[in-house]
């Protein structure tokens, strides 16, 4: 067991020192700087400028850079929408699935443009070759949307005063070609040759050890899994994710692939500093981010590691809950990779959350609601970013000091702004799950959202089908994608309504930092003074702690107790 914990160890570790170098080589690309990659990937970056007519020159404001974001990723969801919807009669189909219906089409092509990845169908049986290849290329965008958005916020903080942000579609690209391409290709090379597939052949026979012939699928599945942890989307190209063992042959297989879904987010908190040159705020940012995953983690990995109290009652010896858990991993590892998986928002699993124990349940739960440490690429800081501006306005007003972030008061409409963003959270997730609850403890006949009764959806009764639905709605106000998977969830009402909160939880949280970055850069920009508060302090980290500890955290402990909490102490 000690041997397993000391496997976690140098993952963390390596991803850190990886994702400082990395950082520095973000910010260099996005401030215009040479990069070794520059004469690889420049001419491609021109011929798709060129055929576009985009001047990648060509700066815009917030405002254009939002509606320029806003409509690029209408036209990939209307495009995969369509696709998803005729996959069955389309090419690269050797399998011969059938198309989507329409809800889960709706639901699916949202939830892979929003970059969360969240599947009701089952990869193997539920795509063909064609839409898996669609889901990739959104599995692209979707994080270099998230990238670029971030490096908007990065040049608004950086500029003293101006309304010229850089231009959305060239930050795009350069995220695509410079940085998600480079590393999932290195990734996808690692896994094939590690057995992962990557193949267009349809479902292969094989023999037995007992003597059957059973079909196994198979197709362009170690790219996928590459960009799936890079990108940090999640989707599994086979219905276990991660926990396939096709996706995920061996235990190096899952230490480069926790390395993957971990180095962008750390890396952006390093490029921030970088860009901005001010490297102390990067490390105020990261080790606020560091305290919060840590005080996730630990309490997770000792839960799986004590084992199953039902089992241990029966005087059984366990190496760990190993209850949907893969023996190649083990206990310890499998709760690092849940809480890693959750809190920057991959949302992919090497184990079935839904057999955790209860308070490794209601961890993963609360790294989703908080929401903002470390994050997904490009959002982890946005999300951030929310809770910077509400402590420096609550910490100004604390010490009666003007509130400031560097250069630029902070007035009432950043503040509003930024506290409905804060609250939106909470909103989708706890007012979904009430109306599934609703439903669901009414047991009633839904008519055209459901074809039978609400109680269907459940697999489990009482706190623990609580949970299974207010994971659901979390999962997906979060952009992870993970779920209880005990959870009966591809039918109109769960593809509708998480759809809808997809939607809104993605970019509304989006637009809200741009604005508010966008606002604070048309500013006048003010020498620091004396009363100026500093924001690249020990003392302004834990005051922004405490700002998330008590605006996010609290607002979902009546939740909590009703679902995870009651099932750990019941």
């Amino acid at each position: 067991m000690n041997t397993e914990i000391t496997g976690i160890i140098p993952v963390f570790g390596l991803s850190i020192l990886a994702a400082i170098p990395f950082g520095r080589f973000i910010a260099r690309t996005f401030l215009g700087m040479k990069t070794f990659l520059d004469p690889v990937f420049k001419p491609i970056e021109n011929l798709i400028f060129k055929i576009s007519g985009i001047d990648p020159d060509c700066e815009m404001n917030w405002k254009q850079y939002l509606k320029a974001m806003l409509g690029v990723n209408l036209l990939w969801f209307v495009l995969c929408f369509f696709v998803l919807l005729t996959q069955g009669s389309l090419p690269l189909n050797p399998d011969a699935n059938p198309s989507m219906t329409p809800d889960l089409a709706f639901n699916t092509a949202i939830s892979f443009v929003v970059n969360c990845d969240l599947q009701h169908y089952s990869g193997e049986s539920g795509l063909s070759y064609l839409g898996q290849l669609m889901l990739m290329f959104l599995q692209f965008v979707s994080a270099a949307t998230g990238i670029a958005s971030a490096i908007m916020v990065f040049r608004a903080m950086k500029d003293k005063t101006t309304d010229k942000l850089g231009n959305f579609f060239s930050n795009l690209v350069k995220s695509c070609t410079r940085i998600l391409l480079p590393v999932s290709l290195i990734v996808a090379l690692v896994l094939a040759f590690q057995g992962t597939p990557m193949t267009f052949e349809g479902k292969d026979k094989i023999i037995t050890l007992q003597g059957d012939e059973v079909e196994v699928s198979r197709g362009p599945a170690a790219a996928f899994v590459a960009i799936k942890h890079l990108g940090t989307n999640g989707g599994g190209f086979f219905g276990a994710n991660s926990a396939h063992p096709l996706e995920n042959p061996n235990y190096f297989t899952n230490a480069v692939e926790l390395w993957t879904q971990l180095l962008i987010p750390f890396a952006m908190i390093f490029a921030l500093g970088f860009y901005l040159n001010r490297k102390k705020l990067a490390y105020v940012i990261f080790g606020v981010m560091t305290v919060g995953f840590l005080l996730l983690v630990i309490p997770t990995v000792v839960s799986e590691m004590g084992g199953n109290p039902a089992i241990e009652k029966m005087g059984i010896a366990q190496a760990g809950a190993m209850e949907g858990k893969e023996v190649r991993f083990g206990a310890p590892m499998t709760a690092f990779w849940s809480i890693a998986t959750t809190v920057i928002s991959t949302g992919s699993v090497n184990g079935m959350h839904d057999s955790t124990m209860a308070m490794s349940g209601n961890m993963q739960l609360l790294a989703m609601m908080v929401n903002c440490f470390y994050g997904g690429c490009g959002v982890g800081f946005l999300n951030f970013y929310i809770f910077i501006i509400l402590a420096v306005f609550i910490s100004g007003l604390m010490v009666g000091r003007t509130p400031e972030f560097l250069g630029k008061k902070i007035e009432a409409r950043e503040v509003k702004i930024a506290a409905f963003i804060a609250i939106l959270h909470p909103l989708l997730i706890l007012s979904g799950t009430a109306l599934a609850a609703y439903c669901a403890a009414g047991d009633y006949e839904m008519g055209w959202w459901f074809s039978g009764k609400a109680t269907g959806w459940l697999n489990n009764p009482g706190s623990h089908g609580f949970s299974e639905m207010l994971y659901e709605y979390t999962s997906s106000a979060a952009n992870n994608g993970s779920g209880f998977e005990g959870l009966g969830d591809n039918n109109p009402f769960w593809n509708i309504t998480t759809g809808v909160v997809l939607l809104l939880a993605r970019f509304i949280p989006i637009i809200g930092p741009m604005a508010i970055a966008g606002l604070l850069a048309s500013k006048k920009f003010i020498p620091e003074s004396a009363g100026t508060l500093k924001t690249d302090t020990t003392i302004f980290g834990v005051m922004t702690f405490a700002v998330i500890a008590i605006i996010a955290a609290l607002s979902f402990f009546p939740a909590l107790a009703l679902g995870p909490l009651a099932e750990y102490f019941g």
